[in-house]
């Protein structure tokens, strides 16, 4: 697997993820409506052009969980147990469709498993950034990793 065991990291690390994605208006328009979110500032053009962002902004969850997503391969793919929780999220900058969005991992604290001794709970800083190198979300997330010691 590609992903990274507890044993490969330590507080400190920064992963820089090769992948980017540039976010399209289809995944704006399909993410709201699988989720039901009929916000006008994402699908509204009449309605976001008098706004303060001036156009239609992706939806800030869609963002999230791409941020999360492009960190996958190279850093949890088959190496997690489970997410255990997203805390701190922020949107410090909207995300239009034709940004490219970029992603940091930072691990920001790690213990073992008191339950389970294969296992190893990491605190991890992701940042998204847009092509301009602005930051556009940030979330502190919680994740189980399997050891490589253990498996």
């Amino acid at each position: 697997m590609p992903g990274k065991y507890y044993d490969d990291l330590h507080v400190g690390l920064t992963l820089k993820h090769s992948t980017r994605r540039t976010v399209t208006e289809t995944d704006n328009v399909l993410f709201n409506a699988l989720t039901m979110n009929d916000q006008p500032l994402h699908m509204d053009e009449q309605f976001a052009a008098g706004t303060e962002f001036g156009r239609r902004i992706v939806n800030g969850i869609f963002t999230l969980g791409l941020v999360v997503g492009i960190s996958v391969e190279e850093l949890t793919a088959g190496t997690i147990v489970a997410n255990l929780g997203y805390e701190n999220v922020r949107h410090p900058a909207p995300v239009f469709p034709g940004d490219t969005i970029s992603v940091e991992s930072e691990v920001l604290e790690m213990r073992e498993s008191q339950s389970k001794p294969d296992r190893g709970i990491v605190r991890l800083k992701q940042t998204g950034r847009n092509q301009d190198g602005i930051v556009v979300v940030e979330v502190e997330r919680t994740v189980l990793f399997l050891k490589k010691s253990q498996k």
